[in-house]
């Protein structure tokens, strides 16, 4: 997967945790936290990814995204 995209996450996630996710930009939803960006590769959205496991975050959804 290459492109731009949203990751929607379950409640407010700290913009200190911004440089964590490589290049990311944290927005809010609602209750919830929007990670979006450019994902350059497969394996750099693993890397996002994997992030979001360690913080034992929960992913309410994942889409290619136009912004």
């Amino acid at each position: 997967m290459k492109g731009k995209i949203k990751i929607k996450v379950l409640e407010h996630l700290d913009k200190k945790w911004m440089n964590c996710f490589e290049g990311m930009e944290i927005s809010y939803e609602g209750n919830n936290t929007i990670l979006s960006g450019d994902i350059k590769d497969e394996a750099h959205l693993h890397g996002i990814l994997n992030q979001i496991r360690d913080l034992n975050l929960k992913i309410i959804s994942l889409n290619p995204s136009e912004k």
